[in-house]
């Protein structure tokens, strides 16, 4: 059994930078309902502050075209689809983190696209046409946003240029003169916007050195770092539908974090803000790992630790209307999102919505646990008992002593696990249909659904006892308010008069 004595002397504050921004499929598919549906439901129950994804420049939105003027083929920008996109989300209270990619096909130096999509990912054929789409993009975001909410946008160019499938050949000079003109047209708007990069993926840490070098010689401006951080290791096999990988330890994540701010530290940029702008634990969007409980274990480490070395670190994506590879082929079908088709919340969402109602003050915190108190007092504390290993058992004993400035109060307890709010699990039950009737999406909603436990506690020498039993892959929420007797109020109350009770 674990036994911890949560020290009542301690004051820190809990860094909820995991709050900060959420990662989406491409703008386009904000057009659609159940898309917003999603996000209605992720804003109501976590409330991120930022969204961040691909393809606002891609040829499906529509900003850029090349329309034949007088016998000359000239820029024409439509901003129909992006205005209705970005109104959608201030609408729902989240902001766009931009990402300036891809490129529109009409300005494209080559044919190479990546995903279902076809996001095109070469280089533009003339960077003066490219400035001046930058220019036009974010002078109309200025126009009709105002210049006090569009400074508050961060603009992040491009997406992980350091692989050949998302920036032609990989070419680094090439990406950092794409840079360095982006970056100016941003800048000639507003001086105050914020533009930043290299937005890599892991691997190929250089990039970061080098981007931040090259902008100190050449004075060029840059007011954030950003990059991706992912921990599966290569795929074991690979089907039609899926792919598996093994992954490495949470632990892995937090030291790719650590690195990275320590190279900023120790760049002509020390003091530039470190966006991790794409996590998860697998990068494939056909990955089963990212509907399943042990996903939500994992995850709850992250967000515990991260944000004592990254300002932001943004969860890839919050909704399975996602398309890089193809159109879903099952309502679970191993998507990024922590809602699964249908507005099904997977065991992940229920991770982030726990760690939304921690409080400001981290009263104790290992590797597998948080325990906070709240303004007004209450405490909530997030557990967690991730089992990477395959089998049935490893259970979780833990005796945990908590202060609270109360003697009598009321304990909530919220869990998911292996059986608790796994709708994945139930769906294997129902022989994994891939297209439910609306009953099956019913009952699917339904298991969703953390399972709720309460007590009445009783403090003794001013602490709470809790002896807890964490099954694999569990998360737990505590909560633990104060009571205040109302019984005084009642007249004649006696449930010994009931039938059955007393």
């Amino acid at each position: 059994m674990k036994v911890v004595k949560v020290p009542d002397g301690r004051r820190m504050n809990f860094r909820k930078n995991w709050k900060f921004c959420v990662g989406t499929g491409r703008l386009g598919l904000a057009l659609q309902k159940e898309y917003l549906d999603h996000l209605k439901l992720v804003q109501e129950k976590i409330g991120f502050q930022y969204i961040r994804g691909h393809g606002l420049l891609s040829d499906d939105v529509g900003i850029y075209r090349e329309v034949e003027i007088d016998g000359e083929m000239r820029p024409f920008y439509n901003f129909t689809y992006i205005d209705r996109i970005l109104d959608s989300y201030l609408d729902l209270n989240i902001r766009p983190f931009i990402e300036l990619g891809f490129m529109p096909s009409a300005l494209a130096s080559g044919e190479q696209t990546v995903f279902y999509w076809k996001g095109n990912v070469t280089p533009p054929k003339d960077y003066g046409k490219w400035r001046d789409l930058i220019v036009a993009v974010v002078s109309h975001f200025v126009e009709r946003y105002g210049m006090e909410e569009v400074r508050t946008w961060p603009f992040e160019v491009w997406n992980e240029p350091n692989l050949v499938n998302f920036w032609k050949d990989a070419d680094k000079q090439e990406y950092f003169k794409l840079y360095e003109v982006t970056a100016q047209a941003v800048k000639s708007v507003h001086p105050q916007l914020q533009v930043g990069g290299p937005a890599i993926c892991g691997g190929s840490d250089e990039w970061i050195v080098d981007f931040l070098n090259f902008c100190a010689e050449k004075h060029i401006p840059v007011d954030f770092v950003s990059r991706h951080a992912y921990t599966s290791k290569a795929p074991h096999k690979k089907t039609f539908e899926y792919y598996y990988q093994e992954l490495e330890p949470p632990e892995d994540m937090l030291e790719q974090f650590k690195t990275v701010r320590e190279l900023i530290n120790q760049s002509p940029f020390p003091n530039l803000p470190f966006h991790i702008t794409e996590y998860n634990t697998s990068y494939s969007p056909v990955n089963p790992i990212h509907d399943t409980a042990l996903n939500a274990a994992y995850i709850a480490r992250i967000l515990s630790e991260g944000g004592d070395y990254v300002d932001s670190f943004s969860y890839w994506t919050f909704s399975d209307v996602f398309e890089e590879m193809d159109v879903p082929k099952a309502v679970f079908h191993g998507g990024f999102g922590l809602v699964a088709l249908h507005a099904i919340p997977k065991p992940t969402f229920h991770v982030f919505t726990f760690f939304n109602t921690l409080g400001e003050e981290l009263l104790y915190r290992d590797s597998e646990m948080m325990v906070t108190r709240r303004k007004d007092g209450s405490v909530a504390v997030v557990l967690w008992n991730l089992v990477m290993e395959k089998g049935e058992g490893w259970t979780k004993e833990i005796r945990l002593d908590i202060p609270i400035p109360f003697t009598d109060g009321f304990m909530k307890r919220q869990t998911v696990n292996e059986e608790y709010g796994n709708p994945w699990r139930v769906w294997k039950q129902m022989d994994r249909p891939r297209f439910p009737s609306r009953k099956a999406i019913e009952t699917l909603r339904q298991v969703a659904r953390p399972k709720v436990t309460t007590e009445r506690l009783r403090a003794e020498n001013g602490a709470a006892r809790l002896s807890l039993l964490l099954t694999k892959n569990e998360v737990t929420l505590i909560e633990i308010e104060p009571i205040k007797d109302a019984t005084y109020t009642y007249s004649g109350l006696d449930d010994n008069q009931m039938t059955s009770y007393s």
